[in-house]
């Protein structure tokens, strides 16, 4: 990763969900002993097994958390994007990563020194409550990613995944945007690249979906909600 030195890491932080509310001089706090890095396309951040030295927060870009397996391969855990952050929970443990972090794209994350993280909390209630807040939304889409895994079929899992993603759009059109490849895609909905293309295909030929490339349009939201029923 490439330390970069070109932003305010203190107004960064300010325009960050997790951080708004907190004072000039909590930022400051803050901000003393972040770092921010430039890492780019399939770049590692860490790897499973290494022992963390804070919370990490993506400002731009996207970063993959995957468990690697010996045989080479890897499921998918999150996909993070700009404004949320990953690695808070091993950190308030003291525990090794228990899985691996890699840039899907050109990316630029700050790290969160850990020491002052735990500072800020102890000083911030609302900090504290944000904190648990996120870690519970993160619980809750990892036991939903495990239902969706078990006891769903191909093509309940894609259109799970385009609902979910349409959720928050307030409308029966929405357009769902694939930051990083349909093969992590797929491997994050533990499918084979193929079964991902195929469903993607009977969910475009049924008319409920348009795909152009990375850019799958969602054409009618109940019918989506259906399949995933």
């Amino acid at each position: 990763m490439m330390l970069e030195n070109r932003h305010s890491v203190a107004e960064i932080l300010s325009r960050q969900p997790l951080f708004v509310g907190l004072s000039e001089t909590e930022l400051q706090q803050i901000a003393q002993t972040t770092r921010e890095y430039r890492v780019q396309k399939n770049e590692i951040v860490f790897q499973k097994g290494e022992s963390p030295q804070g919370m990490h927060l993506v400002i731009m870009g996207q970063i993959k958390l995957a468990i690697p397996s010996p045989q080479g391969g890897e499921k998918v855990m999150h996909i993070v994007n700009p404004g949320q952050s990953f690695g808070e929970a091993v950190t308030f443990l003291d525990k090794p990563y228990p899985l691996s972090a890699q840039a899907t794209q050109d990316s630029i994350v700050l790290l969160i020194d850990k020491q002052s993280l735990l500072d800020a909390i102890d000083e911030n209630p609302r900090l504290a409550r944000k904190m648990l807040a996120s870690l519970s939304i993160r619980l809750h889409e990892l036991m939903s990613d495990i239902e969706n895994c078990a006891l769903r079929t191909s093509a309940q899992k894609v259109a799970s995944y385009l609902a979910q993603e349409c959720r928050n759009t307030g409308t029966n059109v929405c357009t769902v945007e694939l930051g990083s490849s349909k093969q992590t895609l797929a491997a994050r909905l533990n499918l084979a690249p193929e079964t991902l293309s195929r469903v993607l295909g009977q969910l475009s030929k049924s008319g409920i979906i348009e795909v152009h490339g990375r850019k799958i349009q969602v054409l009618d939201r109940t019918r989506l909600d259906e399949a995933a029923r």
